[in-house]
């Protein structure tokens, strides 16, 4: 599987961004599909989660309530409808995806061997 984002941007505080993982080559229809974003000087830190098949779908956080992770599995796309941003979600995100994570692991960056090139997210105040 190879994995494309894309729909990252500036935006103010308070504005919305959708995000979109585009499965370039395979399928993702028996996957798992996570984003994870890495802001300047800090670790790659989990956002959202979706398993395709079932459309089961998990949240930090520090998001939950504002972003929105859901799938077109015709499209083989998964989007990140980000709502209410604020300067810190400035961050490069990324999508990952994986065949073979476990549920109690979806939150893990090591439990994915799928990864897009990540797409630039910057929020002013």
């Amino acid at each position: 599987v190879q994995l494309q984002a894309s729909g990252g941007g500036l935006v103010q505080a308070g504005g919305s961004l959708r995000l979109s993982c585009t499965a370039s080559e395979g399928t993702l229809r028996n996957y798992a599909v996570a984003w994870f974003r890495q802001a300047p000087g800090k670790e790659r830190g989990f956002v959202s989660y979706i398993k395709l098949s079932s459309g089961y779908t998990d949240h930090s956080d520090s998001v939950k309530g504002r972003f929105t992770i859901s799938r077109d599995n015709a499209k083989k796309t998964v989007y990140l409808q980000m709502n209410s941003l604020r300067p810190e979600d400035t961050a490069v995100y990324y999508c990952a995806a994986s065949s073979t994570v476990i549920h109690s692991n979806r939150a893990s960056r090591t439990a994915y061997g799928y990864w897009g090139q990540g797409t630039l997210v910057t929020v002013s105040s």
